[in-house]
């Protein structure tokens, strides 16, 4: 089997690269065109196992560089995205490019090359503050930021390629996803880094809404079995833990196994607009236990707990004194 992952030098994205060499696949990895011909994470990957995956360098936003790295591959797993809400703020017509046009170029060509299965990857952020938990998959969709309006879009694209044109395709929703090889401007790497690099003053955004935290290993697992199953084919699925976590809570337990004296501060460029901030999210995982075999493999302190063990080995890629968005 051989498949394309679209996004393959991204935090998840490098994870599931990794996840499908492991179960036999053939694996192109599309990795975002740069003149320094950096391939992202996947640069930190072993030698031995880079050397099996074949690059693909291109741009998700040109739809000729897609159908070439479509052709003659058997599954796509499409993960390509722009995806840190705060710069979606202020440049919203990338996203419109990158989430929709980008997603429009994948199921065009997967059409036309009859490619057996597509995954879309959607995000919890299309649901916005929870209007009921646990959040199934029939929850409305709510675009609190540019970012996730555009994911609804590319999400409402890839239905439409499903229903009109029959095409394999999966919708596969991720709720927070956290572990080694992610970007400060997520939480979890924001709060970790911060104390690493000793400050005593943690500087964060609302500590009241609450996340459902996937650890990366279950998150590339559940597009494994999603891929599996044939059950999923013009379904949403969402891959969450059925448990929240309030951010406040959250830093307060990394700061308890890190720096206990630290303290968090509030710094106003953090926070998100009021009627943009997502309060809540809490992920109902039933639908993708009863189509697929997936469960979660690693608990919460586990996970922290070698985020943690990653990131002090890696520190010095994060810039820690600016706020990453």
């Amino acid at each position: 089997m051989k498949a394309l992952v679209t996004g393959a030098d991204g935090f998840i994205g490098s994870h599931l690269v990794e996840y499908l060499l492991e179960k036999g696949y053939n694996v192109k990895a599309f990795t975002y065109y740069n003149s320094f011909n950096s391939w992202g994470w996947l640069d930190t990957l072993e030698k031995e196992k880079l050397s099996q995956i074949e690059i693909f360098s291109g741009d998700i936003r040109d739809p000729n560089g897609v159908r070439e790295a479509i052709k003659g591959v058997d599954e796509v797993f499409h993960l390509a995205a722009l995806i840190a809400i705060p710069f979606s703020y202020h440049s919203p017509d990338s996203y419109v490019d990158t989430n929709i046009k980008g997603t429009l170029n994948v199921l065009q060509a997967c059409r036309d090359f009859n490619t057996s299965k597509v995954l879309v990857t959607s995000t919890s952020e299309v649901y916005g503050t929870a209007q009921y938990v646990p959040i199934d998959e029939k929850h409305p969709y709510q675009g609190q930021s540019p970012y996730s309006a555009t994911k609804i879009g590319a999400d409402r694209l890839a239905e439409s390629f499903y229903r009109s044109f029959d095409m394999p395709i999966s919708i596969v929703r991720p709720f927070n996803t956290y572990g080694p090889r992610q970007s400060a401007r997520a939480v979890i790497p924001t709060i970790i880094t911060q104390l690493l690099s000793g400050k005593e003053e943690i500087k964060l955004g609302s500590l009241t809404p609450t996340r459902d935290f996937n650890y990366v290993k279950d998150t590339v697992k559940g597009f494994y079995e999603i891929a599996k199953s044939n059950k999923t084919i013009g379904e949403e699925i969402n891959i969450a833990t059925n448990q929240e976590i309030p951010i406040g809570d959250l830093a307060n337990e990394i700061i308890s196994q890190i720096n206990p004296n630290a303290k968090i501060i509030c710094d106003e460029q953090r926070l998100r607009p009021e009627k943009s901030e997502v309060n809540r999210l809490l992920g109902d995982n039933t639908k993708i236990k009863n189509l697929t075999n997936w469960q979660p493999e690693y608990t919460f302190k586990e996970g922290i707990s070698q985020t943690i063990d990653w990131i002090k080995n890696n520190i010095e890629r994060y810039k820690t004194d600016i706020y990453n968005i």
